[in-house]
Formats: structure tokens, C-alpha cells, sequence
């Protein structure tokens, strides 16, 4: 387990004083799409993090920036792994570590099970020795293939327990018992969120995800892959909303799961019927078969996290996604280009 931190130091008083007055956090996943908007965030309210990651899909260019800060601490460790070495307490425990598009969970279904059961197990583990409240981040893909739409938290879903896409949606959904199964018989402090489809700044323009696929396709005008017939619906949340809503989760005493993400549900078609009005591209749509197990609807009942959390996404589609282009278009020429 290999540990990271910033070297510099304060010797005042008074910053002594502030510092043992900080809340500790970890984030398992830190480096990821989500964990590393969630570093900035918590970092920006002067919390002291801990960002906890093995690199397979993080990247640390997503977190480079963070280590001039004093508060911020990085440690290459896979959760499959158990956690021994963190010294010291920790308040929160976000758990965000697993690799999230198909693309990449496929690559190893079996690592997959393994990140989302035994390492959910130990982060467990470490929350009941720190007495540490801990977050999960399951999915909506817990819901499967839905009969029912919106879907609702009591929802219980139609998964293939045997499918390609079982590693991840049978791995969140075994986590999630394990979380309350701590809770209940341990009394371990448990949340546990389920994403829907979030897009953003830092996500990763190769991860096979609709909205990166679409705009990075697009700016090099390339074929735009859709595959069915395009008429399955998604719903979008802009990562500042996601986060917004994980953290009053955190902030809450609710154990139960609750989704969080936006209620406005579109096509796949219309959301490349919206890109192209926002990118100047040469590029023609290609229809490929829809994959095995790839849900024809997407869209969250967000009546718990309304009432619950006072919690309901902000963001227009179109100011989100101006900036995960503006954002991708840097990330793509490694320099800021005008609209």
C-alpha cells in the first residue's frame, strides 16, 4: 500500500488548532469520474481527504492538482485487498471503487464480483474498527431490465443473474445487502445511494459511456455509434448534482437506499439530436446492435430524495453538457479551445 501525501507543513498554533477540528474522509475510488469531483468538493470545504485507489480505471491526472494541498492525501491500494494501514480516524467513508462503464467492468467480471463483494466487505470492516460512517455507491443497474418506470427505491427489479452485465449488477446488488447487514448486525453507520446515469467534467472520453462516446466521436468526426435503434431513454444528472445529493445522504440518518439522479428521461436519439446542435461536427450516425442485457429505460423516481434530503438536480442538460465538451475538448488537445 503505497501512500502519497503532500510534505509541507505548518507549525502554528492555530493551525494545529484548525486541523485537528477537520472531518477526515475517505474515498475509496477517489481517482474515478465521480471520487475525484467529490475530492475537489469536500477539499474546497476544508475537510481532510484521503483518496484511496488502485488505478485500474482512476486515473491520477484527475487528481493531480490536489496534491499541493495540505488536507489531501493519496494511497495506491486495492480494496480487494484488506486496509491495515490507514492510522488515525476517519469520520466518512465514501465508497466509490468499481469500475463503472461495461467496457471496462467486462474486462474482468469475476475482479468485478470481487471489488464489489469482498471490497465493500473490507471498507466495511475499516468503518466498524473507525467507527466511521461509510456511503455506498450502488446503481441504478440494480433494477435491471425494468416492468416498472419510474423506478422507485421499493422497486426490487428484473436482473439476469447470468448475463455480461451480472459481474456489476449482481455485485451492487450483494453489496447492498452487506451494507445493511452491517448495519444491522454490527450497527455500523450505513448509506447507500443508487447512481443513475451521471456525466460530467473528468469522466473518461474512452469509457464506452453514451454521452463521452457521443462527444468524442463527434469532435473528431467520427462515425456516432447508437446502438439499437436509438429510441432507449437515459436520464442525465450533472455530476455537481450528483455529489450534492451523496453528500446530504452522507449528512443524513436514513439507511436505506435512495436514487439519486435526474428525472428527465430522453432518448438516445435526442440526446444526439442535442449534441450536434452544441458541437460542429462532419460526423453521420451508424446503428450498431443493441448489446446483451442493455436497458431500454432508464428514469428515477427522486420522491424519496426530494423529501428525504431536500435534494432535486439544478442543472440544465444543455449547461451540463457545454461543459463536458468544453471539458473533453481540453482533455482531448491537452490546451483550452474556443467555442
Amino acid at each position: 500500500m503505497e501512500t502519497i501525501t503532500n510534505n509541507k507543513t505548518e507549525n502554528t498554533e492555530n493551525t494545529k488548532n484548525t486541523e485537528t477540528s477537520l472531518k477526515t474522509v475517505l474515498i475509496a475510488g477517489g481517482a474515478g469520474f465521480i471520487g475525484s469531483n467529490l475530492c475537489r468538493r469536500l477539499l474546497s470545504e476544508n475537510n481532510k481527504v484521503i483518496c484511496l485507489d488502485n488505478l485500474f480505471t482512476g486515473k491520477m491526472e484527475n487528481i493531480q492538482e490536489m496534491f499541493s494541498n495540505k488536507n489531501f492525501a493519496f494511497i495506491n491500494h486495492d480494496i480487494v485487498e484488506p486496509i491495515t494501514t490507514i492510522s488515525g480516524n476517519i469520520d466518512e467513508i465514501y465508497h466509490l471503487a468499481c469500475p463503472a462503464s461495461p467496457p471496462k467492468y467486462q474486462i474482468d467480471p469475476i475482479y468485478t464480483l470481487k471489488i464489489n463483494f469482498t471490497g465493500t466487505l473490507n471498507l466495511l470492516q475499516l468503518a466498524r474498527e473507525k467507527n466511521s460512517r461509510i456511503l455506498f455507491s450502488s446503481t441504478s443497474e440494480v433494477y435491471g431490465e425494468p416492468q416498472k418506470t419510474p423506478q422507485r427505491e421499493d422497486y426490487r427489479g428484473n436482473v439476469n443473474t447470468i448475463g455480461i452485465r451480472s459481474c456489476y449488477d449482481e455485485g451492487k446488488r450483494v453489496a447492498e445487502t452487506l451494507m445493511m447487514d452491517y448495519h444491522n448486525k454490527y450497527g455500523v453507520d450505513t448509506r447507500i445511494v443508487r447512481i443513475f446515469n451521471t456525466y460530467g467534467p473528468y469522466m473518461d472520453k474512452d469509457d464506452g459511456r453514451v454521452v463521452t462516446n457521443m462527444i468524442r466521436q463527434m469532435l473528431n468526426d467520427e462515425d456516432i455509434t447508437i446502438y439499437g435503434d436509438g429510441t432507449q431513454t437515459r436520464s442525465f444528472c450533472y455530476i455537481d448534482d450528483q455529489i450534492e445529493g451523496q453528500i446530504r445522504l452522507m449528512n443524513s440518518d436514513y439507511h436505506s437506499p435512495v436514487n439519486i439522479g435526474n428525472p428527465r428521461e430522453i432518448s438516445v436519439n435526442k440526446l444526439c439530436e442535442i449534441l450536434k446542435t452544441l458541437i460542429d461536427t462532419r460526423s453521420t450516425i451508424v446503428f450498431y446492435p443493441l448489446p446483451s442485457d442493455d436497458p431500454t429505460n432508464r428514469n428515477p423516481d427522486i420522491d424519496l430524495a426530494k423529501k428525504l434530503l431536500d435534494w432535486e438536480p439544478e442543472t440544465d442538460l444543455i449547461d451540463g453538457l457545454k461543459q463536458t465538451i468544453n471539458y473533453m475538448k481540453t482533455d482531448m488537445s491537452g490546451k483550452e479551445l474556443s467555442e
